[in-house]
């Protein structure tokens, strides 16, 4: 996980490895979430459908009961002794009014018992001045409390009607007069306590309450948890218009609920039922739990794949790569350990093996390159031309025939410079001030010969490349060449210039001649010559020299030919040049 220009932590396969795992496990993540989710919602349709139909089934069956109250009500109004009583009130002795009275009580408690919710039914004869109660027996008729049950009843008789925190059901009978008040009124009061206790019946549910309002709101009845967040719930569902606004649960006294509704238009009551969310989600806890057990074993499980991948991938991999940037860095030395028999241990192996074969095959290409590279030298240093020490020894004995004994000591001292020289087994190296006074002895010891025909100019060496380190023996065979191949048939004129031209990372020895033989194709001849790769084709002295240079310094070196301005041959040994005097050009 190091970051490298060619290997980052973004391109790594470890990252890839992880990404794709969690691309996996996602899916199924949000599975799970959608699952739970669904599970949620499809169990809260549920329960809400559930008890919208039983708050429903109980509004109708409480609507039929109230109906069926109603009728009784109106049967009431037809009943012998009640309208005997009011128009033969006068007539009638004492022990007539009794029975009669008490025959009417008996009817009212009859009615009275016929339904659970009826609380009390009582009857007010305006015309007796009387009112007989089902409960409290016959008692006067106030007339103010006449007047209220006049003002409040009045046409309303069709519905439930709220009065003094009760609810009633009324019913008149018409004295015949248009603008006559009624002979009597029937009124039924409802029993709250049997509505609330019904409410009970809606609590199912643990922590579940219901509530009962009438059309105003002037009756609150609460059964269950509802009590204790009354007023807050009836501010609530005052604000909603229909059963569609209950959608989300509602925080009401520090809990969560959902509202159902069921609402009857013939009652103008509503019934709401508020659920406890936790009653929705308890039967799913366990798979609630069981969903973070999973989260938590999913992440267990990356950070145990991520370690093991890590561990048992992205480590061992990035160790080989790392392996083959020292090996390609140069550290043929590098061997990988490892214990697992595994993929890896097989490419490991195989990695130790690859190198100690490529230490094997370099250091037997080396060795080989430097044994050619000395047999090469070797075979330059003893291509003595016979024909160049004849010559010397000629141009010897003749100055000793003259008396140039000046010139004899001379000509001496500098054959057994070139002979020492080219003798010598020392190192391959020399300094490039050496080699161009290895060249420039061989030069003066054939201007001795050709004095009268041919010239050599040599140009001063750079001072800030004295010291440069060159093979041994590249110039001077080149001016060698010269003197056979080109000047030696020149009757005169002839001329041999040896210029240095450096630039900023190379450094050039150019060696040219006048000579008048060179062609076309052998100039082609000799391009060819030094472009053939082959290391088993037969080699001259140029091309040897031209190996040695590119042996030694790559394709940065070597010998390149051309035409000389002069109209000769010109030779050009080329090789790396650091600019420096301190720094070896011979950079290997």
């Amino acid at each position: 996980m190091f970051k490298t220009p060619m290997f980052s932590i973004r391109n790594t396969l470890f990252l890839r490895l992880i990404f794709t795992f969690l691309l996996i496990l996602t899916p199924l993540i949000i599975l799970g979430v959608y699952l739970y989710q669904w599970s949620i919602h499809t169990a809260r349709e549920d329960i809400a459908k559930t008890a919208a139909s039983q708050t429903t089934f109980y509004l109708t069956d409480l609507e039929n009961e109230i109906e069926r109250i109603k009728l009784l009500q109106f049967g009431l109004l037809e009943d012998e002794d009640l309208n005997k009583l009011t128009l033969l009130w006068d007539r009638m002795g004492v022990i007539e009014k009794t029975d009669k009275i008490n025959s009417l009580r008996n009817r009212l408690y009859l009615v009275q018992n016929s339904s659970k919710y009826i609380k009390e039914v009582s009857v007010y004869i305006n015309p007796i001045g009387r009112v007989i109660s089902s409960v409290d027996g016959v008692s006067p008729l106030v007339k103010t409390l006449y007047d209220s049950v006049l003002s409040v009843y009045g046409s309303r008789n069709t519905r439930i009607i709220e009065w003094n925190d009760g609810l009633y059901l009324s019913a008149a009978k018409p004295s015949g007069s248009p603008k006559g008040q009624p002979l009597f009124i029937v009124e039924i009061e409802l029993d709250q306590q049997t509505l609330t206790d019904a409410l009970a019946q809606f609590n199912t549910y643990s922590g579940s309450g219901s509530l009962l309002l009438s059309a105003n709101g002037g009756i609150q009845l609460a059964s269950g948890s509802v009590a204790s967040f009354m007023k807050e719930a009836s501010l609530y569902v005052a604000q909603k218009k229909n059963a569609g606004d209950y959608g989300e649960a509602r925080s009401f006294g520090g809990q969560r609920y959902y509202t159902i509704f069921a609402g009857s238009d013939k009652l103008d009551m509503a019934i709401y039922r508020f659920i406890p969310s936790k009653v929705i989600r308890k039967p799913l806890d366990k798979f609630y739990t069981w969903a973070w057990l999973f989260a938590a074993a999913a992440l267990v499980i990356v950070a145990i794949y991520a370690m093991s991948t890590y561990k048992f991938i992205h480590k061992p991999l990035l160790r080989l790569v790392k392996s083959f940037r020292r090996v390609e860095n140069g550290d043929l030395e590098q061997v990988i350990t490892h214990e697992s028999k595994d993929e890896f241990g097989y490419l490991y192996s195989r990695f130790n093996q690859m190198v100690a074969n490529l230490r094997s095959l370099i250091d037997q290409a080396y060795r080989q390159k430097l044994m050619v590279q000395r047999s090469e030298l070797k075979q330059l240093q003893s291509q003595i031309n016979p024909h160049f020490l004849f010559n010397s020894l000629f141009i010897l004995n003749t100055m000793a025939r003259t008396g140039d004994t000046e010139r004899v000591e001379q000509f001496t001292i500098q054959l057994g410079e070139y002979f020492r020289f080219v003798t010598r087994s020392a190192s391959d190296e020399i300094s490039l001030e050496q080699e161009i006074h290895h060249a420039r002895t061989y030069t003066d010891i054939q201007l001795l010969r050709f004095s009268r025909r041919i010239r050599a100019r040599f140009e001063d060496l750079p001072m800030e490349a004295a010291q440069a380190k060159v093979p041994r023996l590249i110039v001077q065979p080149m001016i060698e060449n010269a003197f056979e191949h080109s000047l030696e048939r020149k009757e005169e004129k002839g001329l041999i210039v040896v210029r240095f031209v450096h630039a900023a990372d190379e450094f050039r020895i150019m060696i040219e001649d006048n000579g008048d033989d060179l062609s076309e194709e052998k100039l082609v001849e000799l391009s060819k010559a030094l472009a053939n790769r082959d290391e088993y084709a037969e080699t001259t002295g140029m091309v040897n020299i031209h190996r040695r240079l590119t042996i030694t310094y790559g394709d940065r070196g070597g010998v390149r030919v051309a035409r000389s301005e002069l109209g000769g041959l010109q030779v050009t040994l080329h090789f790396p040049w650091e600019g420096q005097s301190d720094v070896p050009i011979a950079d290997r």
